[in-house]
């Protein structure tokens, strides 16, 4: 089977690509490749012996690096909308594997041909999906890649040329070679985060708008699915009116001017396997600037049928991307923001991304979680959903892995909630740097991803949330730990789907094994396994100069780590990307391998977020 369309690789436009990446530069040309490095791309002498390595490995583990880090972000133009059969370099598709798609969503072009460059998360939807055949059709992996075919997307590509042009700013972008003052096309709904499939419907989100459906087969784009509606009547936190009247006020401007939606659908849903529902969530447009937040709850059955829809208003300025569920409760983590004055007046202007409207607030040293009734019972038996449970710490938080709650009888009914998920700092966190990028030259720094941490926690990293309310709602204990006292930075926190709201014994993440001096933290190179029962923690790791991406659990049996782990390994230095296949049971172990995948060169794409396992029926 073959692509039948012309391939057509571009290096991004971010930064000039030095040349011969295959080797570390030497002598002059190390001197050259060097000048286009920040500085604060290093590691001192010191360090470096630490490590065992000389000051001249330093020096060339630095320009590497930085090198590498570009290649995660390099522009794919091509799609294979046929399937292209991947080659096994490593191992061998194992005869038991499930039939089934693995999708996989993330940015696909950073650069347009007029001197734009866009933040990472701006990036157009690329899908890609690699497709597992049953014992019919043996056991070849196809691969096929499509760009979901926006709004934004249609009008910023020339389908006839294959040129781009940005017209769109986007919340994390400055456009150079296009409209910068008065530019209000802004929400640049790029349905590249997440993806799902479900009642037969394959959907790309993004995290402002509705979804986009995809056809399964062909990953031809059908177009805009509205999946949320109007404004229902909110249940009430005691927000004052006052904030009624604001919201009045920038309603026309956020939905007339800059064409946002009423409602912002988040890229997170949930899957509740025991009760076949999906879960989604949804924000007030106009809510990010004003010092409350309305949420929206719905949860649709497996043919696509709205089943409930639950609405509160709560009085606190929050940022969610990611939340939890459990039976009886909807779980948000609050990350607390704040309007920034000086930098709304420079987004709205376009001098600055729209982000620049928001900062962190970091005024308070603890974190708000809030317990929102999923039943109409514990709406009205259980404890005040308006009153926030305080973690003691100041944690951003960035992805939840499991949730889960039980009532402890010998406690006299007390409710003991566990939350599992990967957080960082307010110190650390900021919204101007995700990922490095630096949008006043549109380069990418990935020493802001590395920093020092000097024995403080501020990069991503795993922890375990204990939450005890007893019979009468008070919040009794309220704690927070490393998981397993992992404190590696670690992120993309999973779990055997099938135990998603139950309590685990497994979580994986995407991991650094720190042997990189000059990327010591980011991007991850490896799987880790944590045992919650015994506290113990293994490890998987790629090759030198090869990163990874988030891993995903494929279930095959009733056991909890019965299955496989799929992850994308980007090797950078020879710009290939490999679908990995490893067993769960072996991780930490030599043959924790299966197979690798090569992806052909001419498809090979850049870093991607978050992916889906759509089992054959």
């Amino acid at each position: 089977m073959q692509a039948n369309t012309t391939c057509h690789i571009s290096p991004t436009k971010l930064l000039p690509i030095p040349p011969r990446h295959d080797r570390i530069p030497a002598g002059r040309a190390l001197a050259a490749a060097a000048s286009h490095v920040p500085q604060a791309i290093s590691i001192s002498t010191l360090e470096g012996r630490s490590m065992g390595v000389s000051v001249v490995e330093v020096e060339e583990d630095r320009v590497a690096a930085f090198w590498d880090y570009q290649f995660l972000f390099v522009s794919q133009r091509s799609e294979a909308a046929n399937p292209v059969v991947l080659r096994a370099v490593d191992g061998a598709v194992p005869p038991d594997f499930p039939s089934g798609t693995y999708y996989l969503i993330g940015p696909g072009l950073f650069a347009d041909d007029h001197g734009s460059t866009v933040h990472p998360l701006d990036g157009h939807g690329y899908l890609r999906g690699f497709v597992f055949g049953g014992p019919a059709k043996g056991k070849e992996v196809g691969f096929m890649a499509r760009y979901v075919k926006t709004e934004a997307q249609v009008e910023e590509h020339d389908p006839v040329s294959d040129t781009w042009r940005f017209t769109h700013r986007g919340p994390f972008s400055v456009l150079k070679g296009g409209r910068k003052v008065g530019n209000t096309k802004v929400m640049k709904n790029v349905a590249n985060t997440s993806v799902v499939k479900w009642g037969g419907k394959l959907l790309c989100l993004w995290e402002g708008g509705d979804p986009y459906e995809i056809e399964p087969g062909s990953l031809n784009t059908v177009g805009k699915l509205e999946m949320i509606g109007g404004h229902g009547r909110p249940e009430r936190g005691g927000v004052g009116d006052v904030w009624d009247v604001a919201a009045s006020f920038l309603k026309p401007i956020l939905y007339g001017v800059f064409k946002m939606p009423a409602k912002r659908m988040l890229s997170h849903y949930k899957v509740d396997a025991r009760k076949d529902r999906l879960l989604t969530l949804s924000c007030n447009a106009e809510d990010m600037l004003l010092p409350r937040s309305n949420f929206t709850f719905y949860e649709f059955d497996s043919n696509f049928k709205l089943l409930q829809k639950k609405e509160f208003n709560i009085p606190d300025h929050l940022m969610i991307h990611d939340w939890a569920f459990t039976d009886t409760h909807y779980i948000l983590f609050g990350n607390r923001i704040k309007l920034d004055v000086p930098g709304s007046i420079s987004a709205v202007c376009g001098i600055s991304p729209m982000i620049s409207a928001l900062s962190v607030d970091p005024s308070k040293s603890t974190s708000p979680i809030y317990l929102l009734p999923r039943s109409q019972n514990e709406s009205q038996n259980g404890r005040d959903w308006r009153s926030a449970i305080e973690v003691p710490a100041q944690l951003w938080l960035l992805h939840f892995g499991n949730a889960f709650e039980a009532v402890d009888e010998e406690e006299g009914g007390t409710r003991k909630i566990r939350l599992q998920a990967c957080v960082c700092s307010y110190e650390w966190f900021n919204f101007h740097k995700l990922f490095g990028y630096n949008w006043q030259s549109g380069k990418l720094d990935p020493s802001i991803m590395n920093v020092k941490q000097d024995g403080k926690a501020l990069l991503p990293h795993l922890v375990q949330v204990s939450i005890d309310i007893d019979a009468e709602g008070d919040c009794r204990k309220c704690s927070v730990e490393p998981l397993n006292n992992w404190t590696r930075p670690t992120d993309f926190p999973v779990i055997n789907p099938d135990f998603s709201g139950r309590k685990n014994k497994y979580i994986y993440g995407g991991t650094t094994s720190g042997s990189r001096p000059a990327l010591p933290h980011f991007p991850f190179d490896s799987v880790v396994k944590l045992d919650l029962s015994d506290g113990s923690s293994s490890t998987w790791s790629t090759g030198n100069r090869r990163f990874i991406g988030e891993p995903i659990f494929i279930p095959k049996g009733t056991g909890e780590d019965d299955g496989y782990i799929l992850v994308v390994e980007y090797a950078v230095s020879i710009q290939r990307c490999y679908l990995v296949i490893l067993n769960p049971k072996r991780i930490g172990e030599a043959n924790a391998l299966v197979a690798r995948l090569e992806v052909p060169k001419e498809f090979n794409f850049p870093l991607g977020f978050h992916g889906f396992w759509d089992v054959d029926s």
